[in-house]
């Protein structure tokens, strides 16, 4: 994709008649070229104006909701997925490219606004989360653009007549033989064409772009600086604004004293909002020092006394009734003289999303409403709430969406967002609110915490005749999606890699029982997968060293071929890979298996340990995603997970005292740097079965992975987090 010009977005937000006029004529005497006057990472303000997806405008015709063809033949891509380095805005745009018959790089990219067409299915709300943008994408972004193809095709056999069968689609136009008809000649008619009917998509052995490893077309913009990040967005007399908010989580503002503040140099204004009170200044720096010398009296409310301690009893004794996920068998005859029997256990501790990009949003009132500039990963939520804060109908709050540095879930929250508006709307200018370091790590929406007890028992002929699980922790789907969760049904997000259990074990009983926490947690890379996998893999390896068999064997004759196909080759694939039961002498290995977002995945870990100094050798991940967009993009999703998801085994925990975070930056928050991140080898297995997601599984499988490694080299079985907390190093 052709590198857009490095111009700030000051130089995008004007919208007088002069400018559009020259836009205008600029686009159509370029020919092939496109003038893009925004940089890539930020969806454009004339579209995102709109409110309902994009629309005809002066030099470009919609064909459907994810395509937009210029009078200059440039064909644009509504990317309706936010891009936080997972990949879409190359993965999507090659769906479309792959059955409209361009090359992907020739497409360009704008994210889309908020609006009906862009509602990610598989989540019922138009979010970025889930691993769910090409699962979700597969079949609806090519169809756009075979659909697009087949109007364009007939439009142009018209111009050129013939039959649409015997052209064909350049990058800009149709030929038919010598003769080009330029795609912006005929994309009024193209457009006002009914809806084809009864096309046909490309079967997986014609394709030219999917499955192939294509170039990311965001790598070079992000490289030499021209992409737009949230932080990085400016406007024309913008002020910075800095928050303070509650030390003690969830309190409020009983009273505060700005004098000393208003008295610095640049404070333009210090208000209450509802998440606190902001200072607004002429730079940050100024809006920050201004903030620190507020006085704040804080009703610190439910939580001033909360702590791990408290969260933990409140597990440990969680009362109420439990929700059932599944039972087979009858598990309390099998567990009343069982031959053997293992009881466990586990715990997980609470955590932090911890993003690259603090949480930051950009607001502007104008004429035609709110307009806010935020790395979201709602947008129709994002609308909504700073529709409330500004007092508007959310058709007038414009979201333009930018690159992400780092989602993870935390950006499917909106709490970032109500006070920049508050602020633009008090001060009547442009405001950029940007959150520090130590406030993003202290007022997260956290991962929540896990107390699972988890039995399983041995029949008379040493076969597993008996599972039994309890999961234990609160609800984050209760407070983000009330609706999926109404009349006590069953938190789906809750018992995720663990309703799914694969083993053939005739006595089987999974539960679940909700038990808050006294804050609100929320949505982190995996969400459940790592909590309920850690317990699940952990305990199945024990039952392994128990019944004295090999752990990928024990896993392996527990699996029914024929049911679980799947699950028994990527088990299988990893093992070879990794050289199970063959590592050298002193290396220990340890094995995890794990279904998640219609991925099948495995992982061995090998290691050694040496006075308690761990030491990783080589991890090994077979991945069976289904068909796959982009082959390299699979692989750095996988690395990706697997550092994330290994930070988190190794260091990852936060740690509440009288309702208020210790951890405040990386310095206690660790996450691995490169020169701890060990060798990984990543598998893809050829599938031709539907796509599955790749932004999280690979997480999951990490802890058990290592801690059954651990186990295998010590004897010491883990079975709580994290990992150097257990007095081992790296």
């Amino acid at each position: 994709m052709s590198q857009l010009p490095s111009i700030d977005i000051e130089n995008d937000v004007a919208h007088d008649a002069t400018r559009r006029s020259f836009l205008k004529n600029s686009l159509l005497l370029s020919g092939g070229l496109t003038i893009a006057l925004q940089l890539p990472g930020c969806s454009k303000p004339e579209q995102a104006a709109s409110g309902t997806g994009p629309r005809t405008g002066e030099n470009f015709v919609e064909i459907n909701a994810w395509l937009h063809i210029g009078y200059d033949s440039v064909v644009t891509f509504l990317c309706d997925r936010s891009e936080m380095g997972q990949g879409v805005y190359t993965a999507l745009p090659t769906l479309i490219a792959e059955e409209l018959g361009v090359e992907p790089s020739v497409i360009k990219i704008e994210f889309a606004p908020p609006g009906a067409p862009y509602v990610n299915s598989l989540l019922g709300v138009q979010a970025t989360g889930g691993s769910t943008s090409v699962r979700d994408a597969w079949q609806k972004l090519r169809m756009a653009g075979a659909e697009a193809r087949e109007r364009l095709l007939t439009a142009a056999a018209k111009t050129l007549n013939t039959k649409p069968g015997l052209c064909r689609v350049l990058n800009n136009g149709v030929a038919f033989g010598d003769k080009v008809v330029l795609f912006g000649q005929i994309v009024d008619a193209a457009a006002a064409l009914p809806k084809p009917v009864n096309v046909e998509l490309k079967p997986s052995r014609d394709f030219k772009y999917l499955g192939k490893e294509l170039q990311r077309f965001d790598t070079a913009a992000k490289v030499d600086g021209s992409a737009q990040f949230g932080i990085d967005v400016r406007l024309p007399g913008m002020l910075y604004a800095a928050l303070a908010q509650s030390p003690v989580l969830g309190g409020t503002v009983k009273s505060f004293q700005a004098d000393k503040a208003k008295a610095m140099p640049g404070v333009r204004e210090v208000l209450q909002t509802a998440s606190g009170v902001v200072v607004v200044a002429d730079g940050w720096w100024q809006a920050k020092q201004a903030r620190d010398a507020l006085v704040v009296q804080w009703d610190a409310g439910a939580n001033a006394k909360l702590s791990n301690a408290t969260i933990s009893a409140g597990l440990k004794f969680a009362a109420g009734t439990a929700i059932s996920v599944r039972r087979e068998g009858d598990i309390d005859a099998a567990l009343k003289a069982p031959k053997a029997r293992v009881d466990a256990i586990y715990e997980l501790p609470l955590l932090a999303h911890a993003t690259l990009e603090p949480q930051n949003c950009t607001v502007e009132f104008r004429a035609d409403g709110c307009h806010v500039y935020a790395p979201t990963q709602v947008q129709g939520l994002a609308q909504a709430a700073a529709a409330k804060a500004a007092g508007l109908p959310e058709a007038q709050v414009h979201v333009h969406t930018t690159f992400l540095g780092g989602g993870y879930g935390r950006r499917l929250e909106t709490d970032f967002i109500g006070a920049a508006v508050e602020a633009a709307k008090v001060v009547k200018k442009p405001v950029k609110l940007l959150w520090t370091r130590e406030d993003d790590m202290t007022h997260d929406y956290y991962r929540p915490p896990a107390r699972d007890t988890v039995t399983g028992a041995f029949g008379n002929d040493d076969r597993l005749n008996a599972f039994k699980l309890t999961l234990v922790g609160p609800s984050i789907t209760s407070r983000w999606a009330p609706a999926v969760v109404a009349n006590g049904a069953l938190d789906p997000f809750a018992v995720e890699a663990a309703q799914n259990f694969p083993y053939n074990v005739p006595n089987l009983q999974i539960d679940y029982l909700q038990q808050e926490i006294g804050i609100n947690v929320g949505y982190w890379r995996s969400v459940s997968h790592a909590l309920n996998c850690f317990v699940v893999e952990g305990f199945i390896d024990e039952l392994a060293v128990d019944a004295r068999e090999d752990p990928y064997k024990f896993r392996r004759n527990l699996l029914w071929k024929h049911k679980e196909p799947r699950w028994q080759n990527a088990l299988d694939f990893a093992a070879r890979k990794a050289g199970w039961g063959e590592a050298p002498k002193g290396h220990f290995q340890g094995i995890a298996l794990m279904s998640g977002y219609d991925t099948y995945m495995a992982q061995v870990f090998e290691i050694s340990v040496v006075s308690n100094k761990i030491k990783i050798h080589r991890i090994v991940c077979a991945v069976d995603c289904g068909q796959m967009v982009n082959p390299s993009i699979v692989t750095a999703q996988a690395e990706g997970s697997i550092i994330f998801g290994l930070s988190a085994a190794l260091f990852g925990e936060i740690n509440i005292e009288g309702g208020q975070v210790k951890e405040r930056n990386f310095d206690s928050y660790r996450s691995l740097r490169i020169n701890e991140t060990p060798p990984i080898e990543v598998h893809l297995m050829s599938s031709d079965d539907k796509p599955g997601g790749m932004g999280e599984p690979a997480v999951a499988l990490v802890a058990p992975a290592l801690c059954n490694a651990i186990h295998a080299a010590t004897g010491r079985r883990l079975r709580s987090l994290p990992i150097l907390k257990q007095g081992f190093t790296i």
